[in-house]
């Protein structure tokens, strides 16, 4: 799993790549044998892997966390971007005309110039925090049921189109959850209008749809929320919450990430529902639905996020939002989000310093740390070796 992130891929996106000059393999003596030469060249190779081996430890961490940030106010997580933050999270309702501008102006602070995940929600409905700059969508269910796979695609993909120019990178969408019940997304339930339909294979290709038309408009998709939280008990956001046991999800909530997967999916997000059958634990904290499930039986190898940690059925579960951060990565998580509100600084340094405390203390591994930000760098195409 170590190397899974890690691949060189096809270079730094332009204007993110490292400036460290490339590790040139150990000379190898003439008359070595041709399979030793090419062990030791192999042995001298430069991988992220092997440059991130060299960081250290708190400056992984801050890899692994998305800062929140409102979008009318991107300046305010300066210091966290320059010390080394993977991503910002932006919030609001209404993105200011110069957005691209400031975002460019706050990626200049990335350390070597590395890029940066600039991540929204911007699903469509009453899930969009800028369709004032990038133009409207209708809730998923409306999509699901008056739109063709190819329209979804086309659609999206003129939204994507203008949140790239905007300076945002990656979108928290598409939501592939299975829920057809018509109501708006709530305490009660997190879905409703915000799932495509109450039919799998319905889900499963406007889902495939949705994340084809972010990609082909230059935003990285986030498939949601892992293993699916169609049926939920309750919303997370608001108090413990319970899936659908895992033996319907098997059937009826998985075939749309299978799909998602099976299509090339970058990213995909944990919910922080408890998953009978799965453990005890919110997905999002359990190694079962991250590395066993999601990991090993699908074959997922892309970038795993959590959802927001500040929600109330994380506190229910006994964390906070630091120790659920270090469990999270524990269990497979890659990058951990949290959300708008007090001190960010503070909770951004809290997070990165329960996370290098853990690794110091033997309670998470520093390979398992430096896998995470491996896969944060891979989902941008990042190069350290260029």
């Amino acid at each position: 799993m170590l190397l899974a992130g890690c691949a060189t891929g096809t270079g730094a996106t332009p204007g993110t790549g490292g400036s460290t000059v490339p590790l040139a393999p150990s000379a190898v003596p003439s008359g070595t044998p041709a399979s030793l030469a090419a062990d030791r060249t192999a042995a001298g190779a430069c991988t992220n892997s092997s440059k991130l081996a060299g960081w250290s430890n708190r400056r992984l961490a801050m890899l692994t966390i998305a800062v929140p940030v409102s979008e009318t106010s991107v300046s305010d997580v300066t210091s966290e971007v320059s010390a080394g933050a993977g991503g910002v999270l932006l919030f609001g309702n209404k993105a200011p005309s110069d957005l691209g501008s400031r975002l460019t102006a706050l990626k200049s602070h990335v350390p070597g110039h590395r890029g940066l995940l600039v991540m929204t929600d911007e699903e469509g409905g009453g899930i969009q925090r800028m369709a004032n700059l990038v133009g409207s969508l209708p809730w998923a269910a409306y999509m699901g049921a008056h739109w063709t796979p190819a329209q979804i695609q086309q659609n999206v993909t003129e939204v994507a189109k203008k949140m790239s120019a905007a300076q945002v990178n990656m979108d928290l969408a598409p939501v592939v959850d299975v829920d057809g019940r018509n109501m708006a997304p709530g305490k009660t339930n997190p879905d409703g209008w915000r799932s495509f339909s109450g039919s799998t294979p319905v889900v499963s290709k406007d889902g495939v749809a949705y994340m084809n038309g972010l990609r082909a408009g230059g935003v990285i998709p986030v498939v949601k929320h892992f293993p699916g939280l169609g049926g939920s008990s309750y919303n997370s956001d608001f108090g413990p919450a319970r899936t659908l046991p895992w033996s319907t999800l098997q059937k009826v909530g998985i075939p749309p990430f299978t799909a998602a997967i099976k299509a090339g999916a970058p990213a995909i997000m944990v919910s922080n529902n408890i998953v009978p059958g799965l453990g005890t634990n919110p997905a999002s904290l359990s190694p079962t639905a991250i590395n066993t499930e999601l990991r090993g039986k699908l074959g997922f190898k892309g970038l795993v996020l959590t959802d927001s940690l500040s929600a109330k059925a994380i506190s229910a579960a006994g964390f906070s939002v630091p120790s659920a951060a270090v469990q999270a990565l524990r269990s497979g998580a890659d990058m951990v989000m949290f959300d708008l509100g007090g001190n960010v600084g503070s909770q951004t340094s809290s997070i990165a310093t329960a996370i290098t405390n853990a690794v110091a203390g033997g309670h998470l591994s520093r390979s398992r740390l430096i896998d995470a930000a491996g896969h944060v760098l891979a989902v941008r195409h990042v190069n350290l070796c260029s």
